[in-house]
């Protein structure tokens, strides 16, 4: 893994969640991952260090369902076509500290496309991909 400078420019900034996407091993779609109003942040910044903060961001929620929550950062590389992150901090227990976090990144015009490997959550393997837009070339 590399901190060319070229792959880098890809992605070094701050990047907002638009769209996130769920579904099953057969490609049935799921629920969206933090919901119909998805919030989130990503910072990656040019000495591989990055931030990230996730949740569902409607004002209310419906009867009986939890706000899904997710924050994690820590030192990472990309290639190109990897981005992995050795996490040492997280909200979430499931993202273990001295883990690593592995996506693999694709563009779309504009849009960054992160896609982690498939996740168990509430027994059902979900694979997920979070679309995000640059709003800064800065990272905070």
């Amino acid at each position: 893994m590399s901190h060319d400078a070229t792959d880098l420019a890809q992605i070094v900034g701050i990047w907002k969640i638009v769209d996130a996407t769920a579904h099953d091993p057969d490609g049935k779609p799921l629920p969206k991952p933090y919901g119909p109003e998805g919030m989130g942040l990503v910072s990656l910044t040019a000495n591989g260090r990055m931030m990230c903060v996730l949740c569902d961001g409607r004002t209310e929620l419906p009867e009986g369902a939890t706000r899904e929550y997710a924050s994690y950062g820590g030192n990472y590389t990309f290639d190109g076509e990897t981005l992995i992150t050795k996490v040492d901090l997280s909200s979430i227990p499931r993202i273990t500290i001295g883990g690593e976090q592995v996506r693999k990144v694709r563009f779309e015009g504009a849009r960054m496309v992160l896609t982690p490997p498939p996740t168990m959550l509430q027994g059902l393997v979900r694979h997920r991909e979070i679309y995000w837009e640059r709003v800064s070339d800065q990272p905070a």
